[in-house]
């Protein structure tokens, strides 16, 4: 249940002119300075409108002087771990906290909030106030070494699996409608009822399945907090909770569904992508080769239990490539992390060895994409055109992976 700080919602009455919008902003827990900061970015976006905005952390002694600002403190129901993503509590709280103040609509922003752009705070809302949406994403705008687990994987498995291609399927900044914070929150239960308060909810594949209208906005730069953990772990837990949820949801994304362009994110990453790459000089990618040539010495077994013959005849090549001419195919790539999902379905082995397995085949990838889009090849591309074609490999290599879901007892050609 919410707590009202010493800064009511009664304290700060609406002003005329000040048209109350309906819209909740939730915040997730952040440093004073970080809160502070997000106020004003809020002020600055809502200065023609009245916005409740409810925070775990104590209100800071003064409120931006621009805007209209009501601010609430809440208790929040689970401490959750973390501090990286949203968590199944926190989407359990904000669903709560908008039946209590009868909201229409929520913008639930993540850890560094204060980095996103006023403009950005706007078309977020403003996208699920219309009733056009209920769940809206952000286009981050990235750097090119950012963000790599969700273009590597993330974004292509969803768009191939789920029909839908918002960019961030695990962003940390949403805002959607009612009805979607009561699905959000349903799945959440689940989890906390369960005492699996680390497993992520995936928004994205939660609307796509109930069939929920699903916009992408253009965001910006945006600061993502890193992960606590190290790459194995970090990879690991994403890895392990997005294999769940496509198992869960399999009867849904094996009928046949087609992905449909996002008109605004197509906009927004033409826009901040150059025509040609920007950085020519070869990037070092020295450890992430040794890493996966070590793995290819000592993994076999594991991944000829997991692999078809022609993957591994494939990762057998890449192992003797010199690093000015390694690359992973795109189709490779695809197949290898379809095969580790149906490995995971099955738990053909250990699924902490299983995603153990998957790290350094994982830096292979990252260590190609970056070889392939630093400018010091022929072949060089940008790296959103390069995750783009990624996409369209795992959307061509669908029918492999429900074949092999439907019949797993022998590999495909």
């Amino acid at each position: 249940m919410a707590t009202t700080s010493t800064i009511t919602e009664d304290a700060i009455p609406s002003s005329p002119g000040h048209a109350p919008s309906g819209l909740l902003v939730s915040l997730t827990p952040l440093s004073c300075e970080a809160l502070e900061a997000t106020l004003a970015n809020l002020a600055l976006a809502f200065a023609d409108r009245d916005l409740l905005v409810i925070t775990p952390d104590p209100t800071p002694t003064t409120l931006p002087t621009s805007g209209q600002i009501r601010l609430t403190t809440y208790t929040a129901a689970t401490i959750a771990p973390g501090g990286w993503v949203l968590t199944p509590a926190e989407f359990l709280d904000t669903c709560k906290l908008m039946r209590e103040h009868a909201s229409t609509a929520c913008l639930l922003l993540g850890p560094e909030a204060h980095s996103l752009a006023p403009e950005a705070l706007r078309a977020l809302a403003d996208a699920a106030l219309t009733g056009n949406a209920d769940l809206v994403t952000p286009c981050y705008s990235l750097g090119p070494r950012d963000g790599l687990v969700n273009s590597a994987i993330l974004y292509p498995v969803t768009r191939a699996l789920f029909g839908t291609r918002p960019h961030y399927p695990l962003a940390i900044d949403l805002a959607f409608s009612m009805r979607m914070a009561e699905r959000l929150a349903a799945c959440a239960q689940k989890f906390t009822a369960a005492n699996q308060s680390a497993t992520l909810i995936w928004p994205v594949a939660e609307g796509a399945a109930a069939g929920f209208s699903i916009v992408e906005v253009p965001a910006g730069a945006r600061t993502l907090p890193p992960p606590a953990a190290d790459l194995n772990t970090m990879l690991a837990q994403v890895a392990g909770s997005f294999f769940a949820d496509i198992d869960a949801k399999a009867s849904f994304w094996q009928r046949a569904r087609f992905a449909y362009p996002s008109r605004a994110a197509a906009v927004a990453r033409a826009e901040t992508t150059p025509d040609q790459p920007t950085a020519p000089e070869t990037p070092d990618v020295q450890q992430m080769l040794d890493s996966f040539r070590l793995a290819y010495t000592n993994l076999q077994e594991i991944w000829s239990l997991v692999l078809p013959p022609n993957s591994l005849l494939g990762l057998k090549k890449l192992s003797l490539m010199p690093p000015a001419a390694f690359r992973m195919s795109d189709s490779l790539w695809a197949r290898i992390v379809y095969d580790f999902i149906l490995a995971y379905r099955l738990r053909t082995i250990n699924r902490g060895h299983l995603l153990g397995a998957l790290t350094p085949l994982y830096l292979a990838w990252v260590a190609s994409h970056l070889l392939l889009t630093s400018g010091a090849r022929p072949e060089t591309t940008t790296p959103e055109k390069h995750i783009e074609a990624l996409a369209s490999a795992f959307e061509i290599d669908k029918p492999y992976l429900v074949s092999r879901w439907r019949w797993p007892d022998r590999f495909n050609p």
